[in-house]
């Protein structure tokens, strides 16, 4: 790992992105997803860079919405890759769910209604989504399972210190 392929990354990252845009079936390795988390992260800050430079929020919050499903599909098959259901991504959903339909509940009861859902259970919505996010990268950080289950087989060992292999 002393030489790290910069193209591997950026070609894992793309890969992922136009081969399996909503790909929930299968595993995939803990290296080649981090790495793509990695690189999603880095993308997302130059965007973040460029739509303050140029005065346009809405180009962070577009670029984020265009990668929900890549990595979502990502996450549940690296949750497949350690023999957890895919499903297991829906808990990212739970807070937001909750905090909607606690929303409409409050308004109902008008003014003190709204009050009482921002100052009390906004904190205690975001809370749960911490823990859930929390509950996740705990899970994909997990080694995978090292023989085939029934999500698949095993995934190829993703290294972008490695020669590429012939095609």
């Amino acid at each position: 790992m002393d030489n790290i392929d910069f193209n591997r990354l950026w070609q894992n990252y793309v890969d992922t992105i136009t081969k399996h845009y909503v790909d929930f079936n299968g595993r995939v390795g803990r290296p080649q997803f981090w790495y793509f988390i990695l690189v999603d992260i880095v993308v997302a800050i130059g965007v973040a860079i460029v739509a303050s430079i140029i005065g346009l929020r809405s180009l962070s919050d577009l670029y984020s919405l265009a990668l929900l499903l890549p990595t979502l599909g990502l996450t549940a098959r690296r949750l497949q890759d350690t023999g957890k259901p895919a499903s297991w991504v829906l808990i990212a959903f739970i807070p937001i769910v909750l905090m909607i339909v606690l929303g409409l509940v409050s308004m109902l009861g008008g003014a003190l209604g709204m009050l009482g859902f921002l100052f009390v259970m906004m904190p205690i919505i975001m809370l749960l989504s911490l823990a859930a996010a929390v509950f996740l990268i705990y899970l994909c950080a997990q080694p995978g399972q090292p023989e085939a289950n029934q999500y698949g087989p095993v995934p190829p060992v993703f290294e972008p210190g490695a020669p590429k292999p012939a095609v």
